[in-house]
């Protein structure tokens, strides 16, 4: 089968998405699949053609959801979409956030394929738009053949505008990159205890919050370490450095954007992984790749979150915004080995139902049933030249569905 792969978003710069996608990519192809990228991106066009990449338009960056997303606004697309499309002759084209302006509706405009579009996004600032510019959008969602969200906090945020059947089909987690069989970072495995945070720092992950419920466990406890991994700036690593500053807080170390092998033993190098952030989250997988680590959580109390970790289970789940229980929940775990051994073990076994291979093979069963359905069974060459429109949307109107 010949797929499309497509992602408003830079690639293959840091993010939740890009993740998503590089993994279906690689799986896709483990099983003999012909896949293709189609995005924008910052990166050089000749290299990235060499990891059948289709570079789409230049990258700006626009402010969204507490973070900045990297997308292309260019409204010259149609001529090179249409001449991608019809050179390649796609099976499925998978659109990743596929009513997003830009990239992917423009892509869905032209595809004769069968459209496939997952929604990897919760936030309230999403429903407003998709509420402001339904009479628009909905001529781009009728044109989707299968729907897919990542969980039920992405799928709230969509389906109540653009009503069907939407299966939930996870982000996955590369349970081997994660198993804990790397040695820890040098220097992290002393007489510390180390709580671990991972991802960008942008207001919507709460770091501000984490700082403050350091300093409080800081005057309790002197063996205690703070380990800050992710993608930011030098200008934003400042702000924040200047804010641990402030607290005279000691022992924070801040280690910018890691290899995958460096994360993994950043995460075999921590006690504690804590996630606090305010809101905006459909998912979390750093959360997953702590639980695949065999590392006890404590993380805000949101949809996002609340719908991978189980209170009591893998971790402890706190108010957002409450540095006071965060600080409460950190410290319990910091004083109870026995419970974050348990806590962590929980979260080992939870993560095998989230391999990346067991994900992608459910993407590929979703694939075959809204072809089934559609009326294009035996997949290669079936109803490319008529539009989805022209024979209907195989899924009507109704409540979620999970495979």
């Amino acid at each position: 089968m010949k797929i499309a792969l497509v992602t408003p978003y830079d690639y293959p710069y840091p993010g939740g998405v890009t993740q998503h996608i590089l993994h279906l990519d690689e799986e896709f192809r483990r099983l003999g699949h012909e896949v293709k990228i189609i995005a924008p991106s910052s990166g050089d066009k000749e290299e990235l053609a060499k990891e059948r990449i289709i570079k789409v338009g230049s990258v700006f960056p626009i402010p969204a959801n507490g973070s900045v997303a990297r997308v292309t606004l260019s409204l010259r697309l149609s001529g090179r979409i249409k001449q991608i499309l019809e050179h390649e002759k796609f099976d499925v084209v998978h659109l990743h956030e596929p009513l997003l302006p830009g990239l992917p509706a423009t892509v869905l405009r032209h595809s004769q394929s069968i459209n496939i579009g997952t929604f990897h996004s919760y936030w309230s600032g999403y429903r407003l738009a998709y509420f402001s510019a339904k009479p628009i959008l909905r001529r781009f969602a009728n044109r989707l053949h299968g729907r897919i969200a990542v969980s039920a906090a992405a799928l709230s945020t969509v389906s109540n505008r653009f009503p069907g059947n939407y299966v939930i089909i996870p982000n996955g987690i590369n349970l081997q990159a994660f198993s804990g069989a790397l040695p820890p970072l040098e220097g992290l495995r002393d007489d510390k205890l180390n709580i671990l945070f991972v991802g960008r720092l942008e207001k919507r992950k709460g770091f501000r919050y984490l700082v403050r419920a350091f300093a409080r466990l800081k005057a309790e406890m002197s063996n205690i370490r703070l380990i800050v991994a992710g993608a930011y700036d030098e200008k934003t690593k400042r702000r924040y450095q200047n804010l641990t500053a402030e607290a005279r807080l000691s022992d924070v170390l801040f280690l910018g954007h890691l290899s995958l092998e460096d994360l993994a033993r950043c995460y075999a190098s921590c006690d504690i992984f804590c996630a606090p952030s305010t809101g905006g989250e459909s998912f979390g997988i750093v959360l997953l790749e702590a639980m695949a680590s065999g590392k006890p959580i404590v993380a805000s109390d949101i949809d996002g979150y609340r719908g991978l970790v189980t209170f009591g289970q893998e971790g402890i789940l706190v108010p957002p915004k409450d540095d006071l229980a965060l600080a409460t929940a950190l410290r319990r775990l910091l004083s109870d080995e026995p419970l974050r051994k348990a806590l962590g073990d929980r979260g080992v076994a939870k993560a095998q139902d989230y391999a990346w291979p067991k994900v992608a093979r459910r993407v590929l069963d979703y694939y075959g049933k809204v072809r089934e359905q559609s009326g294009a069974a035996g997949f290669p060459g079936l109803r490319r030249n008529q539009p989805p429109d022209s024979f209907g949307s195989p899924l009507a109107a109704g409540g979620p569905v999970e495979l």
